[in-house]
């Protein structure tokens, strides 16, 4: 979770500078937190299946 995170603020970061724009590095964030946020709760759901 926290390196989708990690990558997602970096690759903003780098889009910010390369682009010279302000929003690249909060949009980017705020994605990798979401697709994080699903991940772990799929991965939860699939374990939780296994389990019966």
């Amino acid at each position: 979770m926290g390196g989708v995170i990690f990558i997602g603020h970096y690759l903003g970061q780098w889009l910010d500078v390369k682009y010279e724009q302000s929003f690249w590095d909060t949009t980017l964030t705020l994605l990798s937190v979401f697709a994080s946020i699903y991940l772990v709760i799929s991965q939860v759901i699939k374990v939780s299946k296994e389990d019966d």
